[in-house]
C-alpha cells in the first residue's frame, strides 16, 4: 500500500520544512545498540513509526527510522558510519527544541547506563525495543490498511520477541499483554490474508496496540533510567 506521509516526508519535509538537529557518537556501543536507545528515546504514545529499515549487520551503518507525532512533527532516525544523527523537521511557527533540551540529553545518559549493564541485560533491552517496533509497525500497516499477512506477521512477532525475554515476561502485566496479542492473532488469521486489513477492525486493534505500547514503553523506560 502506498505510504502517502512518508511520500510527503521524502519529497517535501525533508526539502522544505525547518528543522534542528543532533549527532550523538557511538563510543563503545555499536551503531544497532545506540540506534535502538534512540529509537525509544525519541518515541512515545503520541507518535508511530512510518517507515523502518535496519542495517544488515549491528555494527554497520545505515539503520533509518521516521517518526510521526500527532502535533505533525517528524523525527528521523539516522545510523551514519561515525555518528548517529537525528533529525527533528517541525511546520513554521513551531520548534524543534525538545530534541536539544529533553530528548538528547536523555540519550546520552541512557547511552552511559545500557554500557555499564551486562550482555545479558543488553540482550533483554534491545529484544523488548524490537517488542516497540513490531508494535509500531504493526500500526502502520492497519493505518495504511496493508494486507492481513503483513499484520499477522507483526503481531506474531512481537508476541514471539516478548516472550523470550524474562524482564517482559515477569513483569506485571506481562500476561494480559500475551493474551491481546495472542487473540488479534487468532483474529487476523480469519481473515484473507491477501486483502487489506479491514476497516471494521481497524479501531479496535488501533486501541489495543496503543495500551499495549504504553505498558512496554514503560517496562524499558524503567530499566533505561534505573
Amino acid at each position: 500500500m502506498e505510504n502517502q506521509l512518508l511520500n510527503q516526508f521524502n519529497s517535501v519535509i525533508t526539502a522544505q520544512w525547518p528543522f534542528t538537529q543532533i549527532e550523538e557518537s557511538y563510543d563503545n556501543l555499536t551503531q544497532r545498540e545506540l540506534f535502538e536507545l534512540a529509537y525509544h528515546t525519541c518515541n512515545s504514545i503520541k507518535m508511530r513509526s512510518i517507515v523502518i529499515k535496519l542495517a544488515p549487520s549491528e555494527n554497520k551503518a545505515g539503520s533509518k527510522a521516521v517518526l510521526y507525532s500527532n502535533t505533525k512533527k517528524f523525527i528521523n532516525i539516522e545510523a551514519l558510519e561515525n555518528t548517529l544523527r537525528i533529525t527533528k523537521y517541525f511546520p513554521k511557527g513551531s520548534t524543534g527544541e525538545k530534541l536539544n533540551t529533553e530528548i538528547h540529553p536523555k540519550l546520552k545518559t541512557r547511552k552511559a547506563k545500557f554500557a555499564s549493564n551486562d550482555g545479558a541485560m543488553k540482550n533483554y533491552l534491545l529484544k523488548t525495543i524490537l517488542v516497540e517496533r513490531k508494535l509500531d509497525e504493526c500500526s502502520n500497516f492497519v493505518v495504511l490498511k496493508d494486507i492481513n499477512r503483513k499484520v499477522y506477521f507483526a503481531i506474531g512477532d512481537a508476541r514471539e520477541s516478548a516472550a523470550v525475554v524474562p524482564i517482559f515476561m515477569e513483569a506485571e502485566g506481562a500476561s494480559l499483554v500475551q493474551l491481546a496479542l495472542n487473540k488479534w492473532m487468532s483474529t487476523v488469521q480469519t481473515f484473507d490474508q491477501e486483502k487489506p486489513f479491514p476497516d471494521s477492525s481497524i479501531a479496535g486493534l488501533l486501541k489495543n496496540l496503543v495500551q499495549i505500547k504504553k505498558w512496554v514503553l514503560n517496562l524499558i523506560s524503567t530499566y533505561l533510567d534505573k
